[in-house]
């Protein structure tokens, strides 16, 4: 039964419900992805043992899927930020999604719907660097149509603390 249900939602284990205990978790390690088990047992009110548990399945379930850094991005030497909005040739996403993995500063990238189909987050050292990359990398893709450059002026995280 578990290789079929598996086996239906793409090779990955079946979604199982977070308890309120697990939401914490998720709340405490989005904050700080370094905290210590210990730190999340203390916090959520449960043993190391059950912390632990917790999170490895989260990971094992793909609730988690990776610890990252935060990065301000013009400290690190990316002074120019932009969304991308993109159209492009129907059913060519999985085309268009590999070429831009693969485009530097890449940050993010969604299939949407509405009156633009992909949207691109970038950082690049400068407005320089961010038009060579719109006219030169990203609208030499053949299955981009058009494209729609948005400069972000300023960036707020919303899941991290002020």
């Amino acid at each position: 039964m578990r290789d079929e249900q598996m086996a239906n939602s793409g090779g990955r284990p079946p979604v199982r419900p977070l308890d309120a205990i697990d939401r914490d978790i998720l709340r405490l390690l989005q904050m700080d992805g370094r905290a210590s088990i210990r730190s999340v047992a203390e916090q959520v009110h449960v043993s190391r043992a059950n912390a632990y548990a917790r999170i490895n399945r989260l990971i094992d379930d793909g609730v988690i899927r990776g610890f990252s850094a935060r990065v301000d991005q013009e400290r690190a030497g990316q002074g120019a930020s932009a969304y991308i909005t993109l159209k492009i040739v129907q059913n060519s996403w999985r085309t268009v999604r590999e070429q831009l993995r693969q485009l530097p500063g890449a940050a993010h990238m969604a299939l949407v719907s509405g009156d633009f189909d992909v949207l691109l987050l970038v950082h690049t050292e400068d407005n320089r660097s961010l038009r060579e990359l719109v006219l030169t990398r990203i609208q030499a893709i053949p299955e981009v149509l058009s494209s729609r450059t948005l400069l972000v002026f300023e960036e707020t995280d919303l899941d991290s603390e002020p």
